[in-house]
């Protein structure tokens, strides 16, 4: 059925159509919205039999959610930025376990200093934790892409992460086609654990295993995630098939044929470069997207194919590994069969900051004309930076980096001295 509804509405509708047993709530912008639709439908008994629990905190959220998937329910959670932080031990403990819980992370950035505003930070910190990472680029895919996740997860027996860019789709009104519940009940069997605490065998789950054992435990982890590589496009087939659409999928590629330039990028920013591309396209370029949704695992067989005929790649990322550089582009080098200093990348949209047409545009021309730096930060005011390593250089009490940025943009006071 279609209908105009905010992302986080039609995120919420899905989750309930995949028949959650227990859902762990604790608020945090921007995915608040989410767990307060469904804990709207558990009221009103749309969603039953379901239990709702309000905790205390993010990290009780997911400890919830992996005593009741040891328990063998479905459980289902939400969460964003710092909340994905402060849940960070029990999200390996969820992986480490092999629990399918089914987690939403609206992206948001990560402080200090304190950003509300979307980037990708929050689940590139976590990549390594053992947990499934899809990435959807519209509302309909984010829809989509929780349905196949409980699907997937079960399967393997593994957390499985949708990422949704926060406020860009979770806050946004767009028309998507809503499953029926038979439509999502004949794609998503009921669930069957691997596991399930029985009081009537009992054993210990997450007991301490030494060096004779722990290598292996955590191999089979990659194993599991490997095995996810296999069944993700055949079930993404199934999921065209029986709903009428391409949603999820390892990736998906874009006017990138015979592109001798291809672009890389994650989420919802993948609509305002294929715009980009487009017009370029118009004027002769030949230049393509790749958009991935399975970030974890890397889908590295597919990477590879897909951009074996560019002769450039660039990398956009919403996120920073300070030190490095680019996260999603250090992957990419790993799967690219041409020169690895052909693959640029491109930081841009830290903390919200807009990603225009005309900047993108500036920065795939430069990267045709090779004079594209191998890092490079989209609209970065290096006005800005120069006046703060002055102020650092000059005075030893330099003060805060941020609030003096602040001063400098005239967004607060100035300091009282």
């Amino acid at each position: 059925m279609l209908k105009q509804v905010e992302g986080s509405r039609a995120v919420a509708e899905a989750i309930a159509l995949c028949r959650p047993e227990v859902i762990c709530a604790y608020p945090i912008s921007p995915q608040t919205h989410i767990v307060e639709a469904l804990g709207e439908m558990v009221k009103r008994g749309v969603l039953a039999p379901c239990e709702f629990i309000n905790v205390e905190s993010e990290f009780a959220a997911m400890s919830v959610a992996i005593g009741a998937s040891a328990a063998g329910a479905r459980a289902y959670t939400a969460t964003a930025s710092q909340g994905l932080l402060f849940m960070a031990e029990a999200v390996f403990n969820a992986s480490g376990l092999g629990l399918p819980v089914v987690m939403t992370v609206a992206n948001r950035a990560i402080g200090a200093p304190i950003n509300i505003w979307n980037d990708h930070t929050d689940a590139m910190s976590q990549r390594d934790c053992g947990w499934i990472q899809l990435f959807a680029e519209t509302n309909q895919e984010a829809l989509d892409l929780h349905i196949q996740a409980f699907r997937l997860g079960e399967e393997l027996s593994l957390p499985v992460m949708v990422c949704m860019d926060g406020f860009i789709l979770t806050h946004a009104y767009e028309r998507v086609d809503m499953p029926t519940q038979a439509q999502v009940d004949a794609y998503l069997p009921p669930y069957t654990p691997r596991q399930s605490l029985d009081p009537s065998e009992p054993v210990s789950i997450g007991a301490m295993v030494g060096p004779e054992a722990f290598m292996e435990v955590r191999y089979l982890a990659h194993v599991k995630q490997m095995r996810a590589l296999e069944l993700i496009p055949g079930w993404a087939e199934e999921f065209r098939q029986a709903f009428g659409r391409d949603s999820g999928g390892l990736l998906h590629s874009y006017r990138s044929e015979d592109a001798e330039l291809i672009v890389v990028a994650l989420g919802s920013v993948l609509g305002t470069i294929k715009d980009s591309v487009d017009a370029m396209r118009e004027r002769g370029i030949r230049i393509g997207v790749l958009g991935i949704t399975c970030f974890r695992p890397w889908p590295h067989d597919a990477v590879r194919a897909a951009l074996a005929q560019a002769k450039q790649v660039v990398v956009l990322e919403k996120s920073l590994a300070v030190g490095l550089g680019g996260i999603v582009s250090t992957n990419v080098r790993t799967s690219y069969t041409g020169d690895a200093r052909a693959v640029r990348t491109v930081i841009a949209g830290l903390g919200g900051r807009p990603i225009t047409r005309t900047a993108l545009e500036s920065a795939f021309t430069q990267a045709l004309e090779g004079s594209l730096e191998a890092l490079s930060f989209l609209d970065l005011d290096r006005s800005v930076v120069e006046r703060a390593l002055a102020r650092e250089r000059e005075v030893r009490r330099s003060g805060p980096i941020a609030e003096n940025i602040l001063r400098d943009l005239g967004v607060v006071g100035a300091r009282i001295r």
